[in-house]
């Protein structure tokens, strides 16, 4: 996957009819659909991010968020500011050429869609793989959901080539509220996955696995409804260290992913991708700022 170009005309095309004809960006999930689309379903599955002659310097970048409860919002402020978010990495020069890949986290022990991936792309599909994630809104009623799975899932079932021939990790941002379970249940690998896994692996070792494929971070939005949690802050910074994002506006998420890239790459400082939400007319600049100057007073590091 990962050929095309996206293109904002493409992008407003589609939103203009889906208006004029009454239907919903997530027309699969609000006219009543439950459960995991085909297209999103995990098991089985490896997702790649290629390089190709149209794109010879893929870069794989995973949004994975909790569709659960409070953070049933985040999916639809991505939809409406991938431009936003496209061109910053695009027309900016924050990644060569990105290839994006939407996903849903919810909880294995009682949801409809413990887990929905997508493909990467490069063109206008990844907005159709968003508009087919099921918003669960539901949630096992406490403060875990099954994050662990999500991240064995982008350890063992992506193939990403700007890793494998290039030796350069990929980019995960998962946006959610709560913990991960501890250890990551064989029943729910298996039946979700379709992995066989030998005991139950613990998430710490999850994450050992994941960080060498994958620059991840756990963006924490304000207005969910564990943010500023200090139990799920700690669990997170244990397992991410300074990759632990504040974010005190749900409306900046697709800024804080663009500048959070663009200065892994290398390609700004943390004032010029302020200066360029400024150009954008992004009222974001603040949130980001705070959220990503907390970390470092001028570039993000790649450790």
């Amino acid at each position: 996957m990962g050929s095309g170009i996206w293109s904002a005309d493409v992008y407003f095309s589609a939103a203009h009819y889906r208006s004029a004809s009454g239907r919903s960006a997530f027309a699969y999930s609000d006219e009543g659909a439950r459960t995991t689309h085909p297209d999103l379903d995990p098991y089985g599955v490896t997702r790649e991010s290629r390089d190709s002659a149209e794109h010879p310097n893929s870069l794989a970048i995973s949004v994975l968020f909790d569709v659960t409860g409070s953070m049933g919002r985040v999916p639809r402020i991505l939809q409406n500011k991938l431009p936003d978010l496209l061109g910053l990495l695009q027309r900016k020069g924050y990644a060569v050429d990105p290839q994006i890949m939407f996903g849903a986290i919810g909880d294995a022990t009682c949801d409809r869609a413990p887990l929905q991936v997508g493909q990467f792309e490069s063109d206008n599909r990844m907005d159709d793989q968003l508009g087919l994630i099921l918003l669960e809104g539901g949630g096992g009623g406490q403060m875990t959901e099954s994050y662990e799975l999500a991240m064995y899932f982008m350890a063992r079932h992506t193939s990403i080539d700007c890793h494998e021939k290039r030796g350069k990790r990929g980019y995960l941002f998962i946006i959610g509220d709560e913990m991960p379970y501890p250890r990551l249940s064989g029943r729910a690998a298996n039946d979700v996955i379709g992995d066989r896994v030998p005991g139950r692996l613990r998430v710490e070792d999850i994450v050992d696995e994941l960080v060498t494929k994958y620059d991840t971070y756990f963006i924490v939005p304000r207005g969910a409804s564990h943010a500023g949690n200090r139990e799920v802050l700690a669990v997170w910074r244990r397992l991410l260290g300074q990759n632990v994002l504040e974010l005190d506006d749900l409306d900046a998420v697709c800024e804080i992913i663009a500048l959070t890239v663009g200065l892994g790459e290398q390609a700004i400082d943390l004032d010029e991708g302020l200066d360029h939400l400024v150009e954008l007319g992004s009222k974001a600049s603040g949130s980001v700022q705070r959220a990503l100057g907390r970390r470092s007073p001028r570039r993000l590091g790649r450790g």
